[in-house]
């Protein structure tokens, strides 16, 4: 038996349907020295009484035998005695192989076209039969696999997108449990890809303000000059182009939740703004004097460090306090590799829906070389991953070759800058990089932006924060 087969903890079950007793003894002593638990019946009656008994992972039957014949028993697999559909292929359970005379091939068809797996033509070679047979019980362990871990992401899956059932999710599903019963302020950190979106869109839809908006803005997308009347609005006239009235972000939020993505890229002159609508839950619209009342549940993210972005004087320390209420810090998924599988089975369900094809089995190399990687694009990367295999790969199942080579091989270590005997200050050394960017890029901002892995917006934000406008 392959090596592949040898992972179960019982020999592989098969049941040899075989009315000549001269051949049933021969081909069940070939499968048993293989290493299988073989069962003989003599017709499909008997076979049928067998399965009540046991069932097996492996059917191999003759199709010309008395009182119930290998057709009569697909047909009763099948669960019905009707002739199949037009183009239809349904597979029976346990898989099937068929053993046929030679002259009988276009009986040998119509039981595939029952479901039959595969036919042989007897006497059949014995190494054919076993690699059959191996390869049948390898796609049942794989089915069996991928069909456990997508009910055990469904049982895990009771929190919108989220999808994990280690000891850092189970505590993360439990804040979201506790602070969706109230409207305090939420700040969540983490790396990026962790899901920071998700968790704040599960606040949302098992809180009571769930009938209400949950409208989102990334701090870090807008200019200086936008964000102002992105978050609190304008009226016509306020300014140039300002041709209509603009309810902005936090009126459009009314009643529901404002999720603020890349809160430590608010400028820090449009803070002390910020702190006093969340204060006195008013905002004074661009081009107005009159407060507006609002009612909105924040919830903030950001992927960086808020408490040193406050010893460094880029964010006020009153605002940090005021978004810090409750902070929800999400694992990245290196620290949650248990969650792996069942991440992975979860996308596996996602994208055969989307491409509408049979889910793929998971190898167990590929799996675990997905468990093995270290994800620095975290849960994101991996569900990139999985979308990749099923817009690249037409083969049933992910193995090893379907995987990216970083996934493969494992992350590449990033060479490590040599700055002598003096170590510049992270803001030194940022605004070298950006200058490097612009210098090979021939001062084009976009291209310029694309190499250092950040959108537009935010470039043109660092340049006006080292004065390189």
């Amino acid at each position: 038996m392959s090596g592949r087969g040898a992972r179960r903890a019982t020999p592989p079950r098969v049941l040899l349907v075989e009315d000549e007793v001269n051949m049933a003894r021969t081909l069940s002593k070939i499968l048993a020295r293989k290493g299988y638990a073989v069962r003989v019946a003599r017709n499909g009656e008997e076979a049928l009484a067998a399965l009540a008994a046991e069932p097996a992972d492996v059917i191999v039957t003759d199709l010309n035998m008395p009182v119930m014949d290998g057709m009569q028993l697909l047909r009763h697999l099948r669960g019905d005695a009707g002739e199949p559909a037009a183009g239809e292929r349904r597979l029976v359970d346990p898989p099937t192989v068929v053993l046929t005379g030679h002259g009988s091939t276009q009986a040998a068809v119509e039981a595939m076209k029952l479901g039959a797996y595969d036919y042989l033509v007897k006497p059949c070679d014995p190494e054919e039969l076993l690699l059959t047979i191996a390869t049948l019980v390898h796609v049942a362990e794989l089915e069996h696999d991928n069909r456990r871990l997508r009910d055990e992401a469904a049982r895990a899956h009771g929190f919108g997108e989220l999808v994990g059932a280690s000891p850092a999710m189970l505590e993360v599903y439990a804040t979201i449990d506790a602070v969706a019963r109230n409207d305090a302020t939420v700040l969540i950190t983490g790396e990026s890809g962790t899901g920071k979106e998700l968790v704040a869109r599960a606040i949302h839809d098992r809180g009571t303000r769930r009938a209400g908006r949950f409208v989102a803005i990334n701090c870090g997308a807008v200019s200086d000059t936008l964000l102002d009347s992105q978050l609190f609005g304008h009226r016509r006239g306020a300014f140039t182009g300002a041709i209509a009235d603009h309810e902005g972000v936090f009126a459009a939020a009314d009643g529901g939740t404002l999720f603020l993505d890349e809160i430590a890229e608010l400028p820090l002159a449009l803070q002390p703004k910020f702190l006093r609508a969340l204060q006195e839950r008013e905002i004074v619209p661009l081009g107005t004097t009159r407060p507006q009342k609002v009612d909105v549940r924040l919830i903030a993210v950001t992927n960086q460090d808020l408490e040193a972005e406050v010893a460094d004087g880029r964010f006020r320390a009153d605002l940090f306090y005021r978004l810090n209420v409750v902070h929800m810090r999400l694992p990245a998924l290196r620290e949650r590799r248990d969650d792996i599988p069942l991440l992975a089975a979860h996308y596996v369900e996602r994208y055969s829906r989307i491409f509408n094809v049979e889910p793929k089995a998971i190898e167990p190399e590929a799996l675990a070389r997905l468990t093995a990687y270290d994800w620095p694009g975290n849960v994101r990367e991996l569900q990139n991953v999985i979308e990749r295999c099923f817009a690249l790969a037409r083969q049933a199942t992910i193995d090893l070759a379907s995987l990216p080579a970083a996934v493969r091989s494992g992350p590449p270590v990033p060479p490590a800058l040599d700055f002598g005997d003096v170590v510049p200050s992270l803001e030194e050394a940022e605004r070298s990089v950006i200058l490097a960017a612009l210098r090979q890029s021939g001062g084009n901002k976009n291209q310029a932006a694309r190499a250092l892995g950040i959108d537009r917006q935010r470039l043109y934000r660092k340049l006006e924060k080292y004065h390189l406008a």
